[in-house]
C-alpha cells in the first residue's frame, strides 16, 4: 500500500519534505548548529490518517509502524469512523493496549467512540481526575491514546484541527453520538479568527457523494452544513467502507480550497486503501498567495445548490433573523432562565458565553448575558447555564448549581475575584493548586515548579494575587519580581548556565506566570537569532529593545503593552528583551517560548508540557532536591 499525499501544491509530499529539510539543515548548520536544530523542528508536521479501525490496533500499529520506518518519523495519527470492535472476538486484542500491555507507537486521536467495549472504556476516561475540565485536545486513554470526545477546535503540531465525533442520533445516548449541543459549539469555535487545516468528521457530508459514491446512507447532512461553514483545507471521513479522494473545489467567500479524503477500515477484504499520510504546512504559517493556490481540477463548491435550497426553506421559517444567525445561539430561555435578563430577545448568545467576546456586536440578534459568562468562567456546565438542566448525568465534570445567588449580585465585582481564585490553579487560597510544587514565597509573588518542566530548574514565578500578567502590577510588585529574577539568573550562573524569561498575557487574562528556564552558557548567543527565525516562520517580525538593566527593559514592556490585545515577550540573557503584540486575526501558539527553547535544546519531544509530566513522589523529590540548591539564592531566605 502506496503512503503518499493527494496531489496538493500546498501539502507537501513526506519526501520532499524531508530531503528539503536535510538541505536546509545542512546549509544552515555550517553557520548556527542551534538554527539548524530549530529548522529542523519547524518543518511542517507529517499526519497520518485512518479509516475505521474496528478494534483491529494490532493491524493498525504494525501498519503505522512500518510506514514510520520506511517514511517517517509521523507526528500523529487521526483516525476517523468506527475506532471501537464491531464484535467481541476483537476485544482482547483491543484491550491489550488500552490497559498497557501492548505499545501505542506514536500518539494516536480518535472520533469513532462507539462499538464493543466502547462504554466502559469511555466511561473509565472521563471519572480520570487528568481529563476533569473543558479539554479539546483529546481525553487521555492510555499512554498515546486519545479520545477526542464530542466536538472541538485544537492545535496539532501547528495544525488546527475541527472534530465532530461519532454519529447523529436523536436518543441522547452518552458514547457514540453527537448532540446539538456538540454542532452548536463546533459552530461558535468556527467563528473564531483562522483557517482549519483538518475538519474531522465520522461519516462523510452528504454533497461528498454527489461524484463517485452513491450509498446516502453512510452520510450526514449535518456534517454537510458544518463542512460549508468551517471550510476546513482537507475534510476526513471513515465509515464509506471505500477509498475515496474528491478533487478539491473551492468555498464561498473563502480564498482556500478544501480536499476531501474518504478512508477504507483497517484490514477491509477489497484493500482498499486505509491510511494516508500527510504533511501540510500549517495555513497560520502560510502566505496569501500559498493559501489561495488551487490546481487546475479544482471544482465549485458542492454545496452551493443544498446551501441554496436550506437557506429558502429557512427563510420561510424564520423570516426575522438571518441564517447565519443561527450559530450564534443554541436554546429558547423564554422559559427557563428569565432572570438573566439585559439583552434583546430570548436567545443567548453561545459564541459571547463561551468566549467572552461576539465579533458582530451590537448587530448581534441574540443576548450577551454577562452573567452566564461569569458562570461559565467558574466552572458551571453550559447545559445547565443554558437550559438550565444537563443531560450527560453524573459523568459530567462541570457544575450543577450556581455560584452565586441573586441576593449577593450587588458584591459581584468582589465575589468574581474570589470565586475565580477557588478555581485557579496558581491561587494559593484555591483547592487546586499544587502546593508541593511551591519552592520559596514572597509578600508579592511566588516561586514553584512546573508541571512538567522543560529542563531541570524550570521555575515560574508567579503572582500571589490573580493578576493577568506581570508586567501592569504596581512598583512595590515590580521590585520584588526583579529580586526573584536576579536571584535566579545568578543561581543559574553558579550553574554555569543563563537565564531566559518569557511571558505569554492573553487577553482573556488568565493567573500570571512568568517562565524561567535555564540554557547552557555555550547555547545563549544564539538564542535571539533562534526565536526570529521562529518568527519569520510564523510571519511576523519580534521589537527587540536592548538595555543595560532589565528594569529600563520591563518598562518600554509596559509602554508597549495594550490589554486589548495579547501580547508574547522574551528577556534573553545580555539584555535584549524581544515582543510582540499579537493581532486579532492572529494565530499564535500559546507553547511559542517553551516550543522555541526545545528546539534550541534538541529536545522537541518536549516541546508539550504533558509529555513532560512526573508522579507526585517525583515531584516531590525534585522540590527538595531544588529548594537545598537554590536555598543560598533564595531572596527569601
Amino acid at each position: 500500500e502506496e503512503i503518499q499525499p493527494i496531489s496538493d501544491p500546498v501539502a507537501i509530499p513526506i519526501q520532499r519534505v524531508q530531503r528539503a529539510a536535510q538541505r536546509e539543515i545542512t546549509q544552515t548548520d555550517q553557520a548556527n548548529p542551534f538554527l539548524a536544530q530549530a529548522v529542523a523542528r519547524m518543518s511542517p508536521p507529517r499526519i497520518l490518517l485512518c479509516g475505521d479501525v474496528l478494534g483491529r490496533l494490532n493491524q493498525l500499529f504494525k501498519r503505522v509502524q512500518s510506514v514510520n520506518k520506511s517514511a517517517g518519523p509521523f507526528d500523529a495519527v487521526l483516525c476517523v469512523g468506527q475506532f471501537f470492535p464491531d464484535s467481541s472476538e476483537l476485544l482482547d486484542e483491543f484491550m491489550n493496549y488500552v490497559e498497557g500491555r501492548s505499545e501505542i507507537p506514536i500518539p494516536t486521536y480518535f472520533i469513532g467512540d462507539y462499538g464493543v467495549g466502547a462504554a466502559k472504556v469511555l466511561l473509565a476516561a472521563s471519572k480520570n481526575s487528568a481529563n476533569q475540565g473543558f479539554k479539546m485536545d483529546g481525553f487521555k486513554v492510555t499512554d498515546n491514546l486519545f479520545w477526542l470526545k464530542g466536538s472541538g477546535n485544537f492545535t496539532l503540531h501547528g495544525l488546527s484541527v475541527a472534530y465532530l465525533s461519532g454519529r447523529q442520533s436523536s436518543e441522547g445516548q452518552q458514547f457514540g453520538t453527537y448532540s446539538q449541543d456538540d454542532v452548536d459549539a463546533l459552530r461558535a469555535l468556527a467563528e473564531e479568527p483562522g483557517i482549519v487545516d483538518f475538519g474531522v468528521t465520522n461519516k462523510a457530508a452528504a454533497s461528498d457523494m454527489l461524484v463517485g459514491i452513491s450509498d446516502s446512507s453512510n452520510t450526514d447532512s449535518t456534517v454537510s452544513e458544518l463542512v460549508a461553514e468551517i471550510k476546513p483545507r482537507y475534510h476526513i471521513a471513515g465509515s464509506k467502507g471505500v477509498f475515496y479522494a474528491r478533487e478539491p473545489y473551492s468555498n464561498v467567500d473563502a480564498v482556500h480550497v478544501t480536499r476531501f479524503l474518504g478512508l477504507a477500515p483497517v484490514g477491509n477484504k477489497e484493500k482498499q486503501k486505509f491510511i494516508h499520510a500527510l504533511s501540510p504546512t500549517p495555513a497560520a504559517t502560510m502566505s496569501a498567495a500559498d493559501i489561495s493556490m488551487k490546481t487546475p481540477n479544482t471544482t465549485l463548491s458542492p454545496y452551493t445548490f443544498l446551501d441554496q435550497g436550506s437557506h429558502s426553506k429557512e427563510a420561510a421559517k424564520r423570516p426575522s433573523d438571518s441564517v447565519s444567525d443561527s450559530q450564534y445561539w443554541r436554546y429558547d430561555v423564554s422559559q427557563k432562565r428569565q432572570k438573566h435578563g439585559g439583552g434583546d430577545g430570548d436567545k443567548m448568545c453561545f459564541k459571547f458565553i463561551y468566549s467572552g467576546s461576539c465579533p458582530r456586536g451590537e448587530k448581534c440578534n441574540f443576548r450577551h448575558d454577562t452573567d452566564a459568562r461569569e458562570q461559565c468562567l467558574r466552572g458551571v456546565c453550559l447545559d445547565f447555564i443554558i437550559k438550565g438542566k444537563c443531560e450527560k448525568g453524573p459523568e459530567c465534570s462541570y457544575k450543577h448549581s450556581l455560584q452565586n445567588d441573586d441576593s449577593q449580585r450587588t458584591h459581584r465585582s468582589e465575589n468574581a475575584s474570589a470565586n475565580r481564585s477557588k478555581e485557579c490553579w496558581f491561587c494559593l487560597s484555591s483547592p487546586s493548586v499544587e502546593s508541593h510544587l511551591i519552592v520559596s514565597v514572597g509578600e508579592y509573588y511566588y516561586c514553584a515548579l512546573p508541571k512538567g518542566p522543560l529542563v531541570e530548574d524550570h521555575v515560574l514565578v508567579i503572582p500571589v494575587e490573580h493578576v493577568p500578567n506581570t508586567i501592569s502590577t504596581s512598583p512595590e510588585c515590580e521590585k520584588e519580581l526583579g529580586r526573584f529574577q536576579n536571584s535566579l539568573m545568578m543561581y543559574y550562573k553558579n550553574q554555569g548556565k543563563e537565564a531566559v524569561f518569557f511571558e505569554w498575557l492573553s487577553k482573556r487574562g488568565t493567573h500570571a506566570n512568568l517562565q524561567a528556564v535555564p540554557i547552557p552558557t555555550s547555547k545563549a548567543a544564539a538564542v535571539q537569532d533562534i526565536f526570529n527565525l521562529a518568527a519569520e516562520k510564523l510571519g511576523f517580525k519580534f521589537l527587540a529593545t536592548k538595555s543595560s538593566k532589565s528594569s529600563d527593559g520591563r518598562r518600554s514592556l509596559r509602554a508597549q503593552f495594550d490589554r486589548n490585545c495579547s501580547f508574547f515577550y522574551v528577556e534573553l540573557p545580555e539584555g535584549t528583551v524581544l515582543s510582540h503584540l499579537i493581532e486579532e486575526n492572529e494565530r499564535f501558539p500559546a507553547q511559542f517560548g517553551r516550543e522555541v527553547l526545545a528546539g534550541l535544546l534538541n529536545i522537541a519531544d518536549k516541546a508539550d508540557w504533558r509529555n513532560c509530566m512526573l508522579g507526585k513522589e517525583e515531584e516531590t523529590k525534585m522540590v527538595e532536591d531544588f529548594k537545598k540548591r537554590f536555598e543560598a539564592f533564595d531572596p527569601n531566605q
